[in-house]
């Protein structure tokens, strides 16, 4: 009966095509997600009787919560489960509730409310948590709590790190997550959230989208972001990434990302389901599933589709060359302590990477322009950011001198011999 319960939920959220991205992700994204989560979990989960708790934040219809007790079970029948999750939509609560006591689930942990501004499960740590939290949605009615609790409880409270512009709470909804990790002497936790692109670069040095992202990356949380093909969920085609965040990384993951392009892995519809065009099928889930297991650097047909890089290679240094006033040539202004006074317009900005030298830059790519340049270091800031395709971008092989030089003759050639039986 559950089954035949949360089919109907499907087909109407393929009828909602304007709304359902807020309550229902595509079964098979979940599938995925669910694999990647247990996947390297497989040996604990198998042990007689053992107790595991799920939590989603951003719960809808339930079905990351269902798919995860289903594979649990599957591999591990006595386990005991506790479901956990909080979802601010009524109707969508609604629906999960009874989609949940059809199938004979506990619904005492899960609970109605924003889980920014009123965090239901306050106390609690899992050890598993999946989430799909709306792409590219506003914070505002939840903004006066989320930033009492960012200034008066700092690292003690979940956002501690900073907060992304009001446009979008993804990022929110990540620090959430992790603040209910487990800490790793009690087991650790693992964390799978579906984001869009906006979360991995917006926001420059110093930002509070950088500063969250360069909190996760410093703490070594980021195990592996996976790209999934673009038109895959009913209300949106963009691109979307699956993160997986764990603070119990095995030690030949430790300090290292793994970054996995599966966007050419999936089948085209019959039919189109709003704007739902593609689908992932159960071989290219167990590919994925696979190619993150093996965290080797993998190709296919030429083109590379898994990366393993450090954490340091996503962060970069903002530095501010700057350059003294002259005036008509003469010597430079100085300020009252003696310095060279900075010439606003001829200021620099430029961006480095973390395994940059600063001053080997400045002697070999400034001063050689610019002798009079110095970096002014009270305004170098420290970014992170993940540009996912440059990874993946291929430079392609220019032509020589000589092989363009043959085909311009070749060319002049033949237009030459059609010139002359126009004229003929």
């Amino acid at each position: 009966m559950g089954m035949i319960f949360e089919e109907l939920i499907r087909k109407f959220s393929e009828l909602s095509n304007e709304i359902s991205g807020e309550h229902f992700t595509p079964r098979e994204v979940i599938r995925l997600m669910v694999s990647l989560l247990f996947i390297k979990d497989n040996e604990v989960t198998t042990r007689e009787g053992i107790i595991r708790k799920l939590y989603d934040p951003t719960a809808g219809t339930g079905g990351m919560l269902s798919a995860a007790e289903e594979h649990l079970r599957s591999i591990n029948p006595s386990i005991q489960i506790m479901m956990c999750g909080q979802e601010i939509n009524s109707e969508a609560y609604a629906i999960c509730k009874a989609d949940m006591l059809i199938k004979g689930q506990d619904i005492k942990n899960i609970s109605l409310g924003n889980t920014l501004s009123n965090d239901q499960h306050c106390t609690q740590k899992y050890d598993y948590m999946l989430s799909n939290p709306p792409f590219g949605v506003e914070w505002r009615n939840a903004q006066e709590a989320v930033k009492a609790e960012h200034f008066s409880k700092g690292f003690t409270g979940r956002f501690g790190p900073g907060l992304p512009r009001i446009s979008d709470g993804s990022l929110l909804f990540l620090m959430h997550l992790i603040s209910k990790m487990q800490p790793r002497c009690n087991g650790g936790s693992r964390i799978a959230i579906v984001l869009n692109g906006s979360p991995m670069f917006i926001g420059g040095a110093g930002s509070g989208e950088s500063q969250i992202r360069r909190h996760i990356f410093e703490n070594d949380l980021v195990e592996a972001i996976i790209q999934l093909p673009e038109e895959l969920f009913y209300n949106t085609s963009i691109s979307t990434y699956i993160w997986i965040i764990t603070n119990k990384k095995s030690p030949d993951r430790t300090g290292k990302v793994q970054l996995i392009d599966a966007s050419c892995f999936s089948t085209k519809l019959s039919k189109s389901l709003g704007k739902k065009r593609k689908t992932l099928e159960d071989f290219h889930i167990s590919k994925i599933s696979e190619i993150f297991k093996s965290f080797k650097e993998t190709s296919q047909d030429g083109k590379s589709i898994c990366k393993i890089l450090n954490n340091e290679d996503f962060g970069y240094r903002s530095i501010t060359i700057d350059r003294p006033i002259n005036i008509n040539g003469g010597k430079p202004i100085v300020t009252k302590q003696y310095k060279p006074k900075a010439d606003r317009d001829l200021r620099e900005i430029e961006i480095l990477p973390l395994s940059e030298e600063i001053e080997k830059h400045l002697e070999q790519e400034v001063l050689p322009n610019h002798p009079d340049a110095w970096i002014e270091k009270s305004k170098t800031k420290i970014g992170y950011q993940v540009l996912f395709n440059r990874f993946f971008y291929k430079v392609k092989s220019h032509k020589s001198l000589k092989e363009l030089d043959k085909e311009i003759k070749d060319l002049a050639c033949s237009i030459a011999e059609i010139t002359e039986d126009i004229l003929q």
